[in-house]
């Protein structure tokens, strides 16, 4: 065997191309240079670098003190013209705290120049917040930038410290054009008038329609959208409606709705298999806190959906079997020697009913014999069960929407396309990874996440065009071994950009893209990309 040297390095070129591209259409290092100037002196601005952060989340996400050796592999140099040496970790770290006080001037500018520079609708905006979980103690933290600290967090890690982060993102290809880094102990519900008043800054226009979860459903936020006339829809809270409300309504007096879910498994699925909806529609009136909060009419949509009844009777049966079993276990044990007295069977009972849920429905009886033993007798309510059967399904949404604007079906409609920000959601947790986070200090933390929330844009703008390219079907072959048809995500386009490599150039010959799938190079062609003769080539 013998061992040569290769005059040419060939590095890994993946999805930079797309990413330089998109990142100069959105102008993210203009807008961070001018908010953050840098000496002339310097090898890099800022922007540079945190364009060169976002190319990395979409390419091979890694720690900082990573982030060199990922640019001396991949082709960094060639298309951002940036010297990986020059990414340590000392440099990328001053780069985030520079623009940690300009965090929400760079978002909404980024966000205005998205609307500007592709077209997007902002009609319909969807928001929801979301939660990460860090590890570690931040008993130092800076004033003046969101804190890390305890909440409720998403994947109930309520052992660990964590920080939120919310997104708004448009019904038009569900781009994320807002986001905001919060304190790990804000309640979401105090969020949405803050984010609702950025959104209209950025959107400039004050009329679209908000789309949310219950947290938005609160007198405060209900005052503020309607002294705002923003239009909006959201889920009221389970609390805020009764179940025999639920109970007494007549589901075939209810109107069917036109609608079958986006998913690929749910049109695939045969018509008499898929999930239907029915739409009633009634009054909701809120009260505020205290007397003299004014009363709010609403306009309600009660919605009932057989998949959600499927869901809930198959849990009411798992919990109520469950408490079986436990009643069962402690009958038999009752007057033995771990529940010799009545107070310890009662204090059984009511710790069963609290884990398994049962509280409303379970009704019992302890007894003591003339020796002391105690012995326990239960059942379930049938009347509460049926009543809690016949609920089963239903669920209310509230809007300022009048009928004229939307009847009830169309507002169910609207409201469904809150999925799009849950999918971001993943986006922003799986491909982009956005944990675990390996810094200490919460201003670095705050500006990390931002980078991430502008890299999840750049990924959710390829896939929008992508799509859009494809015409009305939207469906592509070539991204599955079985070549079948489906709409491109941006987990699919970037996968597959991934193995492209660059030869770069000599002094004698041009640098040259590898391409070893046909599929590349449809994908390059969609997204406007000329392999042949890149812009970032030519600079």
């Amino acid at each position: 065997m013998t061992v040569e040297l290769a005059p040419v390095v060939e590095r890994r070129l993946g999805a930079l191309p797309a990413s330089a591209e998109f990142l100069r259409r959105l102008d993210v290092a203009g807008i961070i240079d001018e908010l953050c100037p840098i000496r002339e002196v310097a090898h890099l601005t800022h922007g540079q670098v945190i364009e060169v952060l976002v190319a990395n989340r979409l390419s091979s996400p890694t720690s900082m003190v990573r982030v060199r050796d990922w640019a001396r592999t991949w082709a960094v140099e060639e298309v951002f013209g940036v010297e990986p040496d020059l990414l340590n970790d000392d440099r990328l770290a001053r780069a985030l705290d520079a623009i940690a006080p300009h965090l929400e001037e760079i978002t909404g500018s980024v966000g205005a120049q998205a609307i500007a520079e592709f077209g997007i609708d902002t009609a319909q905006i969807h928001w929801d917040m979301t939660s990460m979980s860090l590890f570690g103690a931040y008993e130092d933290q800076e004033e003046g930038f969101p804190q890390v600290r305890y909440g409720h967090p998403k994947d109930r890690r309520v052992d660990l410290k964590q920080i939120q982060a919310g997104l708004a993102v448009t019904r038009d290809g569900g781009i994320p054009l807002f986001h905001r880094v919060y304190d790990g102990g804000a309640g979401e519900v105090a969020q949405v008038v803050g984010a609702m008043n950025a959104l209209r800054k950025t959107a400039e226009r004050k009329d679209f329609l908000l789309v949310a979860d219950s947290k938005l459903v609160s007198h405060p936020n209900i005052t503020a959208l309607l002294d705002a006339k923003v239009d909006f829809i959201a889920p009221l809270p389970a609390a805020q409606v009764k179940a025999d409300v639920y109970a007494a309504l007549d589901l075939h007096s209810a109107r069917p709705v036109d609608y079958v879910n986006d998913r690929d498994r749910e049109r695939n699925t045969p018509a008499d298999q898929r999930e239907s909806y029915r739409v009633l529609e009634d009054v909701h009136v809120m009260t505020g806190p205290r007397k003299s909060d004014p009363q709010h009419r609403l306009r309600r949509i009660l919605v009932h959906s057989t998949g959600n009844a499927k869901g809930q009777q198959a849990a009411r049966a798992k919990r109520l079997a469950r408490a079986a079993e436990d009643l069962e276990k402690l009958q038999r044990s009752a007057g033995g020697r771990f529940y010799n007295t009545a107070a310890k069977v009662e204090a059984r009972i009511g710790v069963i009913a609290k884990t398994r849920r049962v509280a409303s429905c379970l009704r019992t009886g302890v007894t003591v014999d003339s020796d002391g033993r105690p012995s326990l007798a239960w059942h379930f309510d049938q009347d509460i069960l049926d009543t809690e059967a016949a609920a089963d399904g239903w669920y209310a949404l509230v809007t300022r929407l009048t009928p004229e604007q939307a009847d009830a079906a169309e507002v169910l409609k609207r409201y469904k396309g809150q999925g799009v920000v849950e999918r971001r959601y993943n986006d922003f947790k799986g491909p982009l990874a956005v944990a675990p986070i390996f810094l200490e200090h919460n201003r670095r933390i705050a500006a990390l996440i931002t980078v991430i929330c502008l890299a999840l844009l750049v990924f959710c703008l390829i896939e929008r065009q992508v799509r859009q390219a494809l015409g009305p079907d939207r469906t592509m072959g070539g991204l599955y071994p079985d070549n079948r048809k489906v709409r491109p995500t941006g987990r699919m386009i970037l996968y597959h950009l991934d193995s492209l490599m660059l030869r770069p150039g000599t002094a004698t010959s041009p640098p040259v893209i590898l391409i070893n799938r046909g599929v590349q190079a449809h994908l390059l062609e969609l997204l406007g990309i000329d392999e042949t003769r890149p812009r970032w080539l030519e600079t």
